[in-house]
């Protein structure tokens, strides 16, 4: 039995563990539709990610792959989302080539430049591959009307830090570059990032700022990765949440970082960095996930530092739900949040 099969027959879990989860999230309850994924993924695999090796670690079940178990089992569609193209390829990067895959919405035509963002998926600068976050692409892609440019980047502890950093950078200057090529607008290019992906596409935003060069035009932020503290309100409330953690933030920051003063970089503690001068920012947070509290102060230090901001909390849902649109109905009305916010930024409305 494959790994796929093995989260589809193991998803039988009781009534009584979907109750018994509010004990994982600090008394707080996720909604139905989330806790049936997450029955989903805590009876997949007991061992969590953060107790192996990082790369058995790359090789445990994910929420994506939970989803997709979750509609097997409800007899329902498991294809992607649909777009108008995928095309894999690779660039060159500060230290080898980087994979990138670019979604292209139907609604592209060749007398039309569209608008483009740049797209960084999370795992902790660990784990995760472009496969894994393949649904948050393509949802963008759909509804903020605009070609995905979704990058990968150099993984830790191979890799430490600023190696995935410099790779994301590495990546958006090759979108201002080659947008035109793709059909796409040179002038009108975002970026948008999920989890340690929120925090890079942050850091791009300060790293082209200082480097005197193009901006992007918006930053969304989904559950951005905005500080080196773990001991903030909603990590102490979350240390047993699922799928994310104190113990597995802990366990990526001692793969990704060098020493613990990497962790007052101001690309790492971005809720203490100078974020003066950087585009308009959406955040997208999630009630039962130890990164609210930083989305919160984030998102008080962009309004002192006089950039427009924008966030929403969405209740009853955890970490990595953005994805989730397939089967949570709160992880939809987060995507059309941040399409909505790309939308007008690009002036597409």
């Amino acid at each position: 039995m494959d790994l796929k099969e093995s989260l589809a027959t193991s998803a039988d879990g009781s009534a009584q563990q979907i109750a018994n989860l509010a004990g994982k999230f600090g008394g707080r309850r996720p909604d139905a539709e989330m806790a049936a994924v997450l029955r989903v993924m805590i009876s997949s695999d007991p061992t969590p990610f953060y107790e192996l090796p990082p790369k058995l670690a790359r090789k445990h079940p994910t929420p994506a792959m939970a989803v997709k178990a979750l509609l097997k089992e409800r007899g329902e569609n498991t294809d992607p989302e649909e777009v108008g193209s995928v095309d894999d390829r690779t660039i060159d990067g500060p230290d080898g080539e980087i994979e990138i895959r670019i979604y292209t919405p139907a609604s592209a035509t060749d007398d039309t430049l569209l608008p483009v963002v740049l797209y960084i998926h999370g795992g902790g600068w660990v784990i995760a591959t472009l496969d894994t976050y393949d649904a948050s692409a393509r949802a963008i892609c759909n509804k903020a009307h605009c070609i995905v440019v979704s990058t990968h980047y150099r993984q830790a502890p191979e890799n430490q830090f600023p190696a995935a950093h410099e790779d994301v950078f590495a990546a958006y200057k090759w979108v201002i570059t080659n947008a035109h090529e793709l059909g796409g607008d040179p002038a009108r290019i975002a970026v948008v990032g999920e989890s340690a992906g929120g925090n890079m596409a942050a850091a791009v935003c300060m790293k082209a700022r200082d480097a005197g060069i193009q901006l992007p035009v918006h930053q969304v932020l989904v559950y951005p990765i905005a500080g080196y503290d773990t001991n903030t309100e909603s990590y102490r409330e979350m240390v047993q949440a699922q799928p994310l953690n104190k113990p597995a933030m802990e366990w990526f920051f001692a793969q990704y970082l060098r020493t613990p003063a990497d962790g007052l970089s101001p690309v790492i503690s971005i809720d203490r960095a100078d974020l003066s001068g950087l585009p308009p920012a959406t955040i997208v947070n999630a009630e039962l996930d130890p990164l609210r509290t930083e989305g919160e102060l984030l998102e008080q230090r962009l309004r002192d530092s006089g950039v427009e901001v924008q966030r929403r909390v969405f209740d009853g849902v955890t970490h990595e739900f953005f994805g989730m649109s397939a089967v949570v109905t709160k992880a939809r009305e987060a995507q059309q949040f941040a399409a909505a916010a790309l939308r007008d930024a690009f002036g597409t409305g």
